[in-house]
């Protein structure tokens, strides 16, 4: 592939648009969803629990999230027009019945009050956030006491093998993950790191390495 067409992909994936925009949700929504449903699982949702999730691409994974426990709301965050648009097409469902409601923000600064959600959680997205710090007292901030934050990514072990990553790509193994949580108020409660079997862009399986962390307020 040539630098520009590995570009074009990155980009997408930080903040997919248009038609390939589409295309590219389809398709992190499929290679993305075991981790996603274990971060949900991770999170011990319980009855009438305030979710917000960053980053939640076409959110095709709502059902599942539902299925969790009774008298849920859910809250999306995207920086993405399109995501935005997509997951509320996806979703009219839910939307309609006010079980799930999703908005645009600048990913940086969360636009809800203090101690607003009893779980939080983003998958994938931690390698484009700019401004690490903040974020995180911003997720910290919007969390109940007690409330639970789960956050998943894909290691780095695995993804500086992809060609698309040296473009607009923060990567991070566990300990580099562990040492920014540490900086924050947050308590860790547990961290660990599956290995699974995915469909690359071109086709093959091949064996990607994903770490969950579990923090508490």
């Amino acid at each position: 592939m040539k630098q520009e067409e590995l570009q074009e992909i990155a980009s997408q994936l930080k903040h997919p648009k248009g038609e390939k925009g589409i295309e590219m949700a389809n398709m992190m929504n499929e290679t993305n969803i075991n981790m996603t449903r274990h971060s949900i699982q991770n999170l011990n949702i319980s009855n009438e629990n305030k979710i917000l999730e960053l980053g939640h691409g076409n959110a095709g994974h709502l059902e599942f999230l539902f299925e969790q426990a009774g008298n849920l709301k859910y809250y999306g965050l995207e920086m993405s027009e399109l995501m935005f648009q997509e997951a509320r097409r996806i979703n009219r469902n839910f939307v309609s019945q006010k079980q799930a409601f999703f908005s645009l923000y600048d990913g940086n600064t969360i636009p809800f009050e203090d101690e607003s959600f009893n779980k939080i959680f983003t998958v994938n997205t931690i390698y484009f956030w700019q401004d690490p710090q903040k974020l995180l007292s911003e997720i910290y901030r919007v969390l109940k006491p007690n409330g639970n934050f789960c956050l998943t990514f894909a290691e780095e072990s695995f993804m500086k093998i992809l060609p698309f990553t040296q473009f607009e790509f923060e990567l991070y193994s566990t300990q580099k993950a562990q040492q920014l949580m540490e900086k924050t108020a947050f308590k860790i409660i547990y961290n660990e790191t599956h290995t699974e079997k995915v469909k690359s862009k071109t086709g093959e399986l091949v064996d990607r390495a994903f770490t969950t962390f579990v923090l508490e307020k």
